[in-house]
């Protein structure tokens, strides 16, 4: 495997991106990891290098950028201690349009390495990033062939960009893994966005027993079997998707 962390130039700066892709047998199709709320650590780069051992060239940019923030370190578990006022401060700074400018940037960069297929694009996000990872397949419509929101939130919004009105837009096929039990994407936004999926190609799924974060084996909530089972349904969906001529 090849590890690399890139200053990938932007239309508002660098961001600071984590590279991972087999050493051999590219170019591979790229897959856009967008971060969670907490940012960028080691946590995410692992998970990045896992997709990117199953033949994939994965890009983990550092959203926060524009604020000057990398990573943000242990997060404690009072909601309203100083550090976790400042996640949500970045969080809300953040729109679909920046990081769709910065999509924009990834792909460019992309498009100059060998190791890297860019006409096969596959898109995942977690938390806050889940709209993102939708919205790139509507907006690259023509690269990005498989999307997936893993608790995703703001996934039902009163703008045209919401991820539930994102079927009529792209081709490429959609997954939502959703938490049984999820402050940020309560049942009645699930609902909003399995009735904008129906007839699509597409795939809400509700994890039964399991709370916002499940997949992320440093948080208290972790499930293993669930989050297995989210790692089996992701590579699935790129393998449907992510074909290669």
């Amino acid at each position: 495997m090849i590890d690399q962390q890139i200053a990938i130039p932007t239309k508002d700066g660098h961001t600071a991106t984590f590279i991972s892709h087999p050493e051999r047998g590219g170019p591979f199709p790229v897959i856009l990891f967008y971060m969670d709320a907490p940012a960028i650590r080691e946590e995410l780069r692992d998970m990045a290098r896992r997709l990117a051992t199953s033949g994939y060239y994965v890009m983990l940019p550092n959203l926060y950028y524009r604020s000057g923030v990398m990573e943000l370190g242990a997060l404690p578990a009072d909601p309203n201690a100083p550090e976790r006022k400042r996640m949500f401060a970045l969080m809300a700074s953040m729109d679909i349009p920046m990081v769709m400018d910065d999509t924009r940037a990834l792909l460019a960069y992309a498009e100059g390495q060998a190791a890297a297929n860019t006409k096969i694009v596959g898109t995942v996000g977690y938390c806050m990033s889940g709209r993102y990872a939708v919205n790139a397949a509507t907006h690259f419509a023509d690269r990005v062939k498989a999307a997936a929101s893993i608790y995703g939130t703001h996934l039902a919004t009163d703008r045209d960009d919401s991820p539930h009105l994102a079927a009529s837009k792209t081709q490429a096929e959609l997954y939502f893994a959703c938490a049984e039990t999820d402050i940020y994407a309560p049942t009645e936004i699930i609902e909003k966005v399995e009735q904008g999926m129906k007839g699509a190609k597409a795939e809400v799924e509700i994890y039964p027993g399991t709370h916002h974060g499940f997949a992320f084996p440093k948080r208290p909530v972790y499930d293993r079997d669930a989050a297995e089972r989210h790692w089996e349904r992701l590579l699935a969906l790129y393998r449907r998707n992510l074909v290669q001529p």
